[in-house]
């Protein structure tokens, strides 16, 4: 089943000995249309206030609990390196912070994590080890992968803030056709596989879903995503409803 980033608003993030804090916003990749990290609100008991926490750290989500158990430590989050969150996230930060948790880089490989599909895939075990030892699967495409992070580490990452995105304008090949309500995401993979148009200022009530490759350009300070499809498009596309998302 895919889940909307609103819904994720608010889990609780759990280390393995206790509570990281509640996440207040995800930040996603607009290239590939991937969540890359929650921003967590450590609720006090951290000086820096928020945190970055990857995808890859995750445990299975529990959604009646609204909880995202991480395999981190307090500790290891405690001292991880600090990023101000009101700031866009640099590639250099990304480095310092998947280099402290001893991640490998996402960005070179062939999917949409490193080589893989999945996060999980991005460490050599995920049952409860110190995620300090996590070390990359070896991969067939182990070299390219390497040079193809290196060669793209000074590139700017295009991390946006879902929360920023909200009620931003959808404009059609003809036209205006109402705003982003929300994001909806595969959470085994993290990858963003539909947004969710609210056209009702033109069809009252009516809410439909349409693929991120219908995306042609996002405008961050018109705040407006361009789509390559007419209004009639948009309008005929699959209706939306949180009670009964698609899987």
């Amino acid at each position: 089943m895919l889940h909307s980033t609103n819904e994720i608003l608010d889990f609780y993030i759990h280390a393995t000995d206790g509570l990281i804090g509640q996440v207040k916003d995800l930040y996603f990749d607009d290239a590939t249309w991937v969540i890359r990290y929650f921003v967590v609100d450590t609720g006090g008991w951290l000086q820096t206030g928020k945190v970055l926490v990857s995808p890859i750290a995750l445990s299975p989500p529990d959604w009646v609990g609204k909880a995202l158990p991480t395999l981190l430590t307090r500790e290891q989050v405690k001292n991880s390196p600090d990023i101000d969150t009101k700031q866009p996230v640099s590639r250099q930060h990304e480095m310092r912070y998947l280099k402290y948790y001893g991640f490998p880089y996402y960005w070179g490989g062939l999917g949409l994590w490193g080589g893989g599909a999945y996060p999980s895939v991005m460490v050599s075990d995920n049952t409860g080890l110190d995620s300090s030892q996590y070390v990359a699967k070896p991969e067939e495409d182990k070299d390219y992968a390497i040079a193809e992070a290196e060669r793209h580490q000074d590139d700017d990452p295009n991390l946006r803030s879902s929360n920023a995105v909200r009620n931003y304008h959808i404009l059609a090949t003809d036209g205006d056709i109402g705003h982003l309500e929300g994001l909806l995401v595969d959470t085994q993979s993290w990858a963003i596989r539909y947004l969710v148009i609210d056209t009702s200022n033109w069809w009252l009530g009516h809410k439909v879903v349409i693929a991120p490759q219908s995306v042609e350009n996002v405008s961050w300070s018109d705040a407006t995503v361009y789509v390559k499809l007419t209004r009639k498009a948009v309008k005929d596309a699959p209706s939306y409803d949180p009670s009964n998302p698609p899987d």
